[in-house]
C-alpha cells in the first residue's frame, strides 16, 4: 500500500520541535486529525524513540501545531497545539505550547498568511485550545520573520533573532479560574506520602507545584538524576493525580494515575541555588530567584515547557503561593526562573482584584527557526479514516 503525503512544515520554537500544518490541507472532521498526527509523529513506540515518524522520543519533540484563519476578530491567525503521547496512540489537546506559540506568528508570515510593513511584526494568535490571545512581537528581515540574532536561548544551541510572546488574561485558562481552588496551598491526599502542601495554578497552563522537599529532593536535580529515581518521579505523578482528583478532571486516584496527561503539569521549586546545568556550566545562587523543574507528560522536562514558565511567573507574583514562598522579590513583575538548561527571564502583571488576583498579561523571550518544509509521509496502512477521507474526495470529484 502506497504511502500518503500531507503538505507540511517542521519548525523549532523556543525548545521544542513541532509538526506545523496549515489547517487548509487537513479534513474539516477533526477526528481524523488525531490519526494522521499520531502516524507523522510516530507514535506509539514501545522503544520510545520515535524513529518512524518525526518525533525525538520525548515530549518536548513530539508535538503538532495546525494554523489556520482567524474566527475571532480580535486575532490574526488560529492556532491548535496538539501532544503526542510517545509510548500511547494519544493525542491531548487540552492546553496550549508556549515553546511552540512562538514559531505561530513567523509561520504566518513567512507562508503569507498575514501581511506586514516595516521591520516589526505583532501577531494576534488565538490558542483555540485555552481560546486566549497571545501577541507575538518579531523582527522582519526581508519581508519573512528574522532568524539571525544575538539572544541565547538556554536549552538551544547557538543564537537567534528574539521573539517576545505577551499571553494576554492567561488566568482561568483551562479551568476557568487563576486558582482552581480559590487557595494559594492546598492540601492533597497521595497514596504514599499522605497529607502533601502544594499550589494549584491556572495561568495560560494547569500547573501543580511542591516544594522539593516534600518529594524528597533538593531542587537542583537534572533530568537524569531524576530519570535514576522512579520512585519520586512516582511520588510527583501521586500530586499530579491527586489535583486532577480535586479539580474533577478525573475521578479516582487509580484513573487519573492511569493517564499520561500534562493536565495539570506538575513540578516542583526551591529557594535560588547553585547548579550545574545539562550543558556542565555552573550557575550561582545569584543568576536567578527561584529554582524549577517540570515534568512533561511523564518524563522531567531539559528546560521548562513555554505555557508552564508562564503559569509560574504568575505563581510568583501571588501572594503565598508555595512559588512565590521560595522566590526572591523582584521588580514589576520580573522573575528569573532557574532550570536544568540555565535561566529563563519572564515578567508577570499581576494585580489585587477584590478577594482574587488578576493577570493582565504574562511575557517571555524565545526564538524560533523554520527547519524545513515539503511534505510530511503517512503510511497509508495505519490511517484509515483518513484513507478513507480521501477516497471519499477522489470519488466526489469524478
Amino acid at each position: 500500500m502506497r504511502q500518503l503525503k500531507v503538505p507540511a512544515t517542521f519548525m523549532r520554537g523556543g525548545t521544542s520541535n513541532a509538526i506545523v500544518f496549515r489547517e487548509k490541507d487537513l479534513p474539516e472532521d477533526r477526528e481524523i486529525w488525531s490519526e494522521i498526527f499520531i502516524a507523522a509523529i510516530g507514535s506509539p513506540d514501545p522503544y520510545g524513540r520515535q524513529l518512524n515518524g518525526m518525533g525525538g522520543g520525548i515530549s518536548s519533540l513530539s508535538k503538532v501545531c495546525v494554523v489556520g484563519s482567524p474566527t475571532r476578530t480580535d486575532a490574526d491567525i488560529d492556532y491548535t497545539f496538539a501532544q503526542v503521547a510517545v509510548r500511547e496512540a494519544k493525542v491531548e489537546y487540552g492546553g496550549n505550547c508556549g515553546n511552540m506559540s512562538a514559531a505561530m506568528g513567523p509561520f504566518a508570515v513567512d507562508e503569507g498568511m498575514v501581511r506586514v510593513q516595516g521591520d516589526q511584526a505583532v501577531i494576534r494568535i488565538h490558542n483555540t485550545n485555552t481560546s486566549k490571545i497571545i501577541e507575538a512581537h518579531f523582527k522582519i528581515d526581508d519581508h519573512l520573520a528574522a532568524v539571525d540574532g544575538s539572544y541565547e536561548l538556554p536549552g538551544v544551541g547557538g543564537t537567534g533573532s528574539a521573539l517576545r510572546l505577551d499571553f494576554l488574561e492567561p488566568g482561568g485558562a483551562i479551568t476557568g479560574e487563576l486558582l482552581p481552588t480559590g487557595n494559594s496551598i492546598d492540601v492533597l491526599e497521595t497514596p504514599t506520602m499522605g497529607e502533601v502542601k502544594a499550589s494549584i495554578v491556572d495561568a495560560a497552563a494547569l500547573c501543580v507545584l511542591v516544594e522539593a522537599q516534600t518529594v524528597g529532593l533538593n531542587g537542583d536535580e537534572l533530568p537524569a538524576d531524576l530519570e535514576a529515581k522512579p520512585n519520586i518521579l512516582h511520588l510527583l505523578q501521586e500530586v499530579r493525580a491527586a489535583a486532577a482528583v480535586k479539580l474533577g478532571l478525573s475521578d479516582s486516584m487509580e484513573e487519573a494515575l492511569a493517564q499520561t496527561t500534562n493536565k495539570p503539569s506538575v513540578g516542583f521549586v526551591s529557594a535560588a541555588q547553585a547548579a550545574t546545568t545539562l550543558t556542565g556550566d555552573g550557575l550561582s545562587a545569584d543568576d536567578g530567584d527561584v529554582t524549577v523543574r517540570m515534568i512533561s507528560m511523564g518524563d522531567p522536562h531539559r528546560a521548562l515547557p513555554g505555557t508552564c514558565s508562564t503559569c509560574l511567573a504568575v505563581a510568583s507574583q501571588i501572594e503565598g503561593t508555595l512559588v512565590q514562598n521560595n522566590t526572591r522579590p523582584g521588580e514589576n513583575g520580573n522573575v528569573r526562573l532557574m532550570h536544568p538548561s540555565g535561566v529563563l527571564h519572564a515578567a508577570a502583571n499581576v494585580e489585587r482584584e477584590g478577594n482574587g488576583w488578576f493577570v493582565q498579561k504574562a511575557s517571555f523571550y524565545r526564538t524560533q527557526r523554520r527547519l524545513f518544509d515539503g511534505f510530511v509521509y503517512l503510511s497509508a496502512a495505519v490511517v484509515p479514516k483518513y484513507r478513507t477521507y480521501l477516497e471519499g474526495l477522489a470519488e466526489a470529484a469524478e
